[in-house]
């Protein structure tokens, strides 16, 4: 049963100390908050805050935090502070490269280098090459090289030489000349060191013409032998020139990369990368000595180089075959200290994983392993990477991208759509990166649990929870802790300095976006543009500081920029478009509140409820509810009064009416349970015939007991009716009832305040439906006597007696109805 009305007096309005818990600007010790020092921590958040360090503590995989919390709580700078913390003593991981992989070029190798040693391989390698680049044309032009050559050159033209030497005796023995003409070599009969005359030759016999054939033919094939084996020398040639050249570049190479390996020697990984650089020079010394002597082919397949020759228009890249030695950095942590935090604030999946570039050459897009670029990933390898949750989910393969990293442990750097098998051209591959690292991954509440519920990798990935809360306690530690931060703010975006009272009040203002007297909202960033604009406000009145003036500036002036809709709404009720009566009484009509939310901002608006009573079965008919524009929270609401009113006044016999409840002039949809009272209050109007003073509005929430219960947007409720009251003049009885597990929650306007104060407005706290009956009626709601009937004049004795009068009207109604009826045979 309902909890029984309060006996005695009337209820009284709230006090206004109940109204607002304003801060005191006497209990901070300072004048202004330059006096303070910085504050960038939260109190309050000890559970989130736990819940980072305790992921930052364990080692064990899968153990990456998803921070959530309200926006603009501070949780992403609380989560970036613990980080910084944490990395600072931690040791600085790798540097990490990539080289050329001379047996599979598209295929480049990666390096992993203590750090700043990326920086020094690559400046050492660099200078090498342009050593090399010195010395060896240098070596190729010494005396000592040159007479080498000569040397094999020599030998060669020699062989030549003798061979031909040796022909041309043998022909001469058989009176044969050799003679050189237009069609090449030619042999010739002699006869005492002249040619023979054709008449001569016409009278030789016919066996010394034979002769002379024969002799002619086995010079041709000695002459031809030994033109064969002209291109065996040559390549006999080049061998040993080759040789020579190997020799000695192998000799200046291996001079000058020992020293390079030196400083190396206690990383195998590099030493193989330069035994392999000191190979391909020694393979490809054309490139070092130039176009004059070498050739200055560049070798296949190194980077930049083009199929084909470059048309003449467009000059050739003198660099582009030494950039197969060149030392890609893509990670360099010589300047680090710690551990690596980084924030990925655009993260696209090129961003998180790493690209490889392309380039436009002779129109062909070209790339090679110096066009690999590092991603967040890479960057925060060995460390701790940021991610907004949102910017991941919303970018194109980012999310997979950062998961397959995750579960991999390593990096892969390729196009997303290489891995889902759509390019099947072949492009570079590079070495993955091993991967160790933990992920921050910050966002609402709602993605969280999205993400939780559709994703089964999810729990896997990130197994720690750090949740902020958009409260902490209000007191007089956290109302200093504020005065710190605050003043920490201002002072880092070179804002002046805030009085103590302009903390107070921002104080207050944080307890009314908690919508809580007993707590602050941890929504930093809407007190810190509050701030913004009151340090505006003080530059445009010429002050030095911040005052609680400027501050109440700032708070009207943000109230203006988005009240338009408001206004509207308040303007339409003025005007008598929408009716809203605030004084007089009516029999089962009542002024109800409702929230409207227009993007951040929140206000109240009173709605006319009415109900109708006929005869029937025992249905409370909800209108809003019949044409769909009810929500469920609504519609169970109604229901609840059914329930209500068959268990309090009509237990041992049917609840014997139809009534109608109505929400006027509403046009869009209604939802929540919080005019289930008010409509409660017009449902035992109705039944009672007790008018209800229209210059009260109501809200709150009951349960099937009669226990008003509490609600959402007590403040906006209460100043949106306070508004039109006003707007047509305070008569000193106009009110609002809400729940009194509500007056916690109160934060009111300062005008609503000075006319409480004045007695010009009230706001009343009930607990039960029937000491807000008694209030909005001015009748007892009274109590079951001995006889266990109520009073009959009282609210529950009339509302008894109405529904006793309906039940007897409807069995008299149905007697009727069956003595209508032809009789049976």
């Amino acid at each position: 049963m309902a909890k029984e009305s309060q006996k005695g007096a009337a209820l009284k309005p709230l006090p206004v100390e109940s109204l607002c818990s304003i801060c005191d600007p006497a209990q901070f010790p300072f004048a202004t908050t330059a006096e303070l020092d910085d504050q960038l921590d939260i109190a309050g958040q000890d559970r989130a805050v736990g819940a980072v360090r305790f992921a930052l503590g364990i080692k064990q995989e899968g153990y990456n935090v998803f921070v959530l919390g309200p926006p603009g709580s501070g949780k992403h700078a609380v989560a970036k502070k613990l980080l910084k913390q944490q990395a600072k003593d931690e040791a600085t991981p790798s540097d990490w490269c990539y080289v050329y992989n001379f047996e599979r070029r598209h295929k480049p190798l990666v390096l992993e280098l203590p750090a700043g040693d990326g920086a020094r391989l690559r400046n050492a390698v660099d200078k090498l090459i342009e050593d090399l680049k010195i010395a060896i044309p240098a070596i190729f032009e010494s005396d000592e090289y040159r007479n080498q050559r000569k040397i094999i050159g020599d030998d060669v033209k020699q062989r030549q030489e003798s061979a031909f030497q040796k022909i041309q005796r043998e022909a001469s023995a058989v009176n044969i000349a050799i003679m050189q003409t237009e069609n090449g070599i030619a042999f010739a009969p002699m006869q005492e060191g002249e040619m023979l005359p054709p008449e001569k030759l016409s009278a030789m016999s016919e066996e010394e013409q034979e002769t002379l054939q024969k002799n002619i033919g086995e010079l041709q094939k000695r002459f031809r032998d030994t033109m064969m084996m002209v291109p065996q020398w040559a390549r006999e040639a080049r061998e040993k020139f080759l040789a020579l050249d190997r020799e000695v570049t192998s000799v200046a190479a291996k001079s000058m990369i020992e020293e390079t390996r030196g400083q190396f020697a206690d990383m195998p990984r590099v030493l193989e990368y330069l035994e392999a650089v000191e190979k391909d020079v020694v393979d490809n010394v054309g490139l070092f000595r130039g176009p004059e002597e070498g050739g200055g082919a560049t070798p296949a397949g190194a980077p930049g180089q083009m199929a084909g020759q470059a048309p003449a228009s467009e000059p050739a890249d003198t660099d582009a075959p030494f950039r197969r030695y060149r030392v890609n950095l893509i990670v360099d942590r010589s300047k680090l200290q710690g551990s690596p935090v980084v924030y990925a604030d655009h993260p696209t999946y090129q961003e998180l994983i790493g690209s490889i570039e392309h380039v436009a050459e002779f129109g062909t897009l070209m790339t090679d392993f110096t066009r690999i670029k590092s991603g967040a990933l890479h960057r925060a390898n060995g460390g701790y990477l940021m991610l907004d949750a949102r910017k991941v989910l919303m970018e194109p393969f980012a999310w997979e991208g950062l998961k397959r990293a995750l579960r991999s442990h390593e990096i892969r750097v390729e196009h997303p759509t290489q891995s889902a098998g759509v390019i099947s051209t072949q492009t570079l591959s590079p070495e993955p990166v091993p991967l160790q690292i933990k992920v921050v991954l910050i966002g609402e509440r709602q993605l969280y649990y999205m993400l939780d519920q559709g994703d089964p990798d999810f729990a896997e990935l990130f197994k720690v929870t750090s949740d902020f809360d958009d409260k902490i306690e209000r007191t007089e530690e956290t109302n200093m802790m504020y005065a710190r931060l605050l003043g920490t703010l201002a002072r880092r975006d070179g804002m002046r300095a805030l009085t103590s009272g302009a903390v107070a009040r921002l104080c207050d203002y944080s307890a009314r976006l908690a919508a809580d007297s007993e707590r602050l909202s941890t929504q930093m960033r809407r007190v810190t543009d509050l701030v913004r604009e009151a340090d505006y406000f003080a530059g445009e009145r010429k002050h030095d500081i911040i005052e609680v003036d400027d501050v109440d500036k700032a708070i009207e002036g943000a109230l203006e920029r988005v009240s338009r809709i408001r206004e509207a709404m308040q303007e339409q009720i003025l005007r008598g478009t929408v009716l809203i009566d605030t004084d007089g009484s009516k029999v089962g009509q009542i002024n109800g509140l409702a929230v409207l939310q227009t993007g951040r901002f929140a206000f109240g608006k009173p709605s006319r409820i009415t109900v109708r009573l006929r005869m029937g079965s025992g249905k409370v008919i909800d209108i809003e509810r019949e044409v769909e524009l009810g929500g469920p929270l609504h519609s169970k609401g109604v229901l609840i009064l059914s329930s209500y009113l068959a268990a309090r006044y009509a237990a041992d016999r049917p609840l014997s009416l139809a009534a109608s409840i109505v929400f006027e002039q509403s046009y869009g949809g209604v939802d929540g349970d919080s005019a289930s009272s008010t409509e409660l209050y017009a449902l035992l109007s109705a039944l009672s015939d007790a008018p209800i003073k229209q210059s009260l509005a109501v809200t709150g929430a009951v349960n099937q007991h009669g226990e008003v219960q509490a609600i959402g947007g007590a403040n906006e409720k209460i100043e949106g009716f306070f508004d039109i009251c006003s707007a047509r003049g305070l008569s000193g009885d106009q009110g609002v009832l809400i729940p009194e597990s509500n007056v916690k929650n109160l934060m009111l306007r300062r005008d609503v305040l000075d006319a409480v104060r004045d007695g010009r407005f009230h706001v009343y706290a009930v607990s039960t439906i029937d000491q807000g009956i008694e209030t909005l009626t001015g009748v007892k709601a009274g109590e079951r006597g001995k006889n266990g009937a109520f009073p009959p004049d009282s609210i529950n004795g009339r509302v008894e007696a109405r529904l006793m009068e309906l039940a007897e009207q409807r069995r008299a109604f149905a007697r009727n109805d069956a003595g209508d009826e032809p009789a049976q045979p």
